[in-house]
């Protein structure tokens, strides 16, 4: 409800390799009971957005990965490639 009134949004998923924070954020498309937070937040924030009236908005999302010091940006074209 803030991030539609202009407050920004972190989601934060911490914790040791393989403990799923990939597939909490991501999920899975079929069975759609398995989305994850991200595909489950886009949706809110785009049904929100078609009902306000009157309103402009602007969405901008980040997706990185953090390991061993090294940044990723997990929405770019290249996955692997690291960030200064």
């Amino acid at each position: 409800k803030g991030v539609m009134e202009g407050y920004n949004g972190t989601i934060f998923a911490y914790g040791q390799t393989g403990s799923g924070k990939s597939f909490t954020m991501q999920g899975v498309v079929d069975p759609s009971s398995q989305k994850g937070i991200i595909p489950r937040a886009f949706e809110h924030i785009f049904e929100s957005i078609q009902c306000a009236e009157n309103a402009k908005f602007l969405l901008r999302a980040s997706y990185l990965e953090i390991y061993n010091e090294d940044v990723r940006d997990l929405l770019g074209a290249d996955t692997k490639q690291k960030l200064e």
